[in-house]
């Protein structure tokens, strides 16, 4: 069943419309889809690899640009659409933490966060909703972006091929891994909603707001 699953993917990843695909995943991703691009990147570089750069940079920039939107979001639409959305995919009670930790330290953080399992919608909607200054969020999240995106790309030009036998070989260790992965990105949104957020100084705003997309 994976194995078959797999080779349909990977003759998707052919598709003339691939890319386009792509795009949209990344976009969405980073400002309301639960399903990260990451899988789809991996398969299109493994089925190309002499286009794996122009797929990873097609991914960041999708990513970046979607990121604005959860931006976007934050700042002008929190209480009609960014609340219910953090609700809906479990985020609420990280919000407040989020928003307390990116005050502290704005560009390092959105650089850091977004290199992590960590959904990047939270750091994204968390920013827009504290007003993090528009020109080094966007910087941080091309530099946090493009580390994980293109880095993909430039292994698999480089390394396609024996990456490709590798996974061939161990498909049901490669998916296991990228589970565990995502595993470990809920794990980290759940102890970053277990703390408190008086412990890193969240102001009453962002505390009343996370409290209320709780509810």
């Amino acid at each position: 069943m994976l194995r078959r699953l797999y080779d349909w993917t990977m003759a998707k990843a052919l598709d003339r419309r691939a890319e386009w695909w792509l795009a949209l995943f990344a976009f969405l991703e980073s400002s309301m889809f639960p399903i990260p691009p990451h899988p789809l990147l991996g398969l299109m570089c493994l089925a190309r690899p002499r286009q794996a750069v122009r797929f990873a940079a097609i991914t960041t920039l999708a990513s970046v640009a979607g990121g604005l939107v959860g931006y976007a979001i934050g700042h002008f639409a929190f209480q009609a659409f960014g609340a219910p959305l953090l609700h809906a995919l479990g985020l609420s009670k990280s919000f407040p933490v989020m928003a307390c930790t990116l005050r502290a330290n704005a560009f390092w953080i959105i650089i850091f966060k977004g290199m992590t399992p960590i959904p990047f919608k939270l750091v994204t909607i968390t920013a827009g909703f504290i007003a993090v200054p528009i020109a080094p969020f966007l910087l941080a999240s091309v530099i946090s972006r493009g580390v994980v995106f293109m880095s993909v790309g430039v292994l698999f030009r480089l390394f396609g091929a024996p990456i490709k036998a590798w996974i061939d070989r161990y498909l049901a260790w490669a998916v296991g891994g990228f589970l565990a992965l995502v595993a470990g990105g809920f794990l980290l949104v759940t102890l970053l909603g277990g703390h408190h957020p008086s412990a890193c100084g969240a102001t009453a705003p962002a505390t009343s707001a996370g409290a209320s997309s709780a509810g």
